[in-house]
């Protein structure tokens, strides 16, 4: 493909994206993958070209620009190769009318809705810091490795500076290539919630409830943690995430695990039996995911107050449930990727008045104290962004 050709598949790619934005439809992965199997012309350099611009466009942008064509306009007006792609050549874009010259997107971030919304924590620098690139981590799978066993194994790799069970590699290694991966000695996961997992203080032969597992990988942390040994029950509502966890619990050594299937607002049910024994409820409930867009930056393109307002609606009420599930003395853990104050300390605090719960200011590497809990960032600790909070209930 030619420069002018890779320009213009950006513009179809990002017109698909800003749609699926605007409607909640499918992630802009989704949409790259689709695009290029029924587009076989197009080599590997050919899709990693379209795939960085596509990402450097939606990185520019704060809010959807109005169509495709505009976002690449955008970026060509501070990169004089990429404006010259808009030749008007057959398989290019058209060339730059009068009209389009000197379209920018807003120096900024975030969304103009959102700049007040974030923690007074978090600094202009932090904000910046949510549109770099995520490094590549993996959580070393204490079941059957040490850390210091699988440096060699991955060329490049280092200790992570925060969580002592972290590796953190060139982003050229493909990690589900190697003999570490296929073996359950290494998984996949951001140091952020590998030390999320450790401030849980899972210990072994404890009942454990993880209540939003999604597709398990901090159950996959949790039963390391534990050894191995308990009982740790894994929920949720999503029936595609939590199949996908066994063949991931099977690759660990991992047998203490339950999945449950949760009924979206009737979860007592299936919970039950439950009531008064978990010895630890770890709340990683959904929300905006502010704090991953280093991963994701589409999703600021995604989130309106409506839906805020949904997620900090279920927070409110799995914080609750929790409460009702956990045994006397027993712990609970809240965390949102999130870096919101509606998210965080707020809604954190709002529990605390309305519950019996105690804080316990845990003992996580790193981040600043937020209200009741702790806030990790990426320029402030190299992690995605985390809120985190904890609490024992009266015995």
């Amino acid at each position: 493909m030619t420069p002018a050709a890779r320009a213009e598949a950006a513009i179809e790619l990002l017109d698909e994206i800003i749609a699926s934005a605007k409607g909640g439809g499918a992630a802009a992965d989704t949409l790259i993958v689709r695009y290029f199997k029924t587009r076989r012309y197009a080599g590997s350099g050919d899709r990693r070209a379209v795939r960085e611009l596509v990402y450097r466009a939606i990185r520019a942008w704060p809010e959807p620009p109005s169509s495709g064509r505009t976002a690449m306009l955008g970026l060509a007006s501070e990169d004089p190769a990429l404006f010259a792609a808009f030749d008007g050549s057959p398989h290019g874009p058209a060339e730059v009318g009068p009209e389009e010259k000197g379209l920018k997107p807003r120096a900024s971030a975030v969304p103009k809705w959102l700049v007040r919304r974030f923690d007074p924590v978090v600094s202009p620098a932090d904000l910046q810091s949510l549109l770099g690139r995520a490094p590549l981590d993996l959580r070393v799978n204490r079941l059957r490795a040490e850390r210091d066993d699988l440096l060699h194994a991955f060329p490049g790799s280092i200790p992570t500076p925060l969580s002592p069970v972290g590796l953190r590699l060139p982003d050229s290694i493909p990690v589900e290539d190697s003999q570490a991966w296929a073996g359950g000695l290494v998984e996949v996961q951001d140091e952020g919630s590998q030390l999320l997992a450790l401030a849980c203080a899972a210990r072994p032969g404890e009942t454990v409830l993880d209540l939003c597992a999604g597709a398990g990988g901090k159950t996959l942390a949790l039963a390391a943690e534990m050894r191995n040994s308990g009982r740790l029950v894994a929920s949720d509502t999503d029936r595609g995430r939590l199949s996908r966890m066994d063949l991931r619990l099977r690759r660990a050594g991992v047998t203490i695990v339950e999945p449950r299937l949760l009924n979206p607002g009737r979860e007592r049910e299936v919970l039950a039996d439950l009531v008064d024994a978990p010895d630890l409820i770890l709340v990683d409930a959904p929300c905006s995911g502010t704090g991953t867009w280093r991963r994701n930056p589409e999703l600021r393109w995604r989130l309106d107050p409506q839906r805020l307002a949904n997620y900090v609606k279920l927070q409110s009420y799995l914080l609750d449930l929790a409460a009702e599930l956990v045994r006397p003395g027993g712990r609970i853990v809240y965390a949102v990727c999130s870096l919101l104050t509606d998210e965080g300390r707020g809604q954190a605090a709002a529990f605390e008045n309305r519950s019996a719960m105690v804080p316990e200011p845990g003992a996580m590497a790193g981040g600043r104290t937020a209200g009741p809990g702790r806030i990790l960032t990426p320029a402030q600790d190299g992690t995605d962004g985390f809120f985190v909070a904890r609490w024992r209930a009266p015995c």
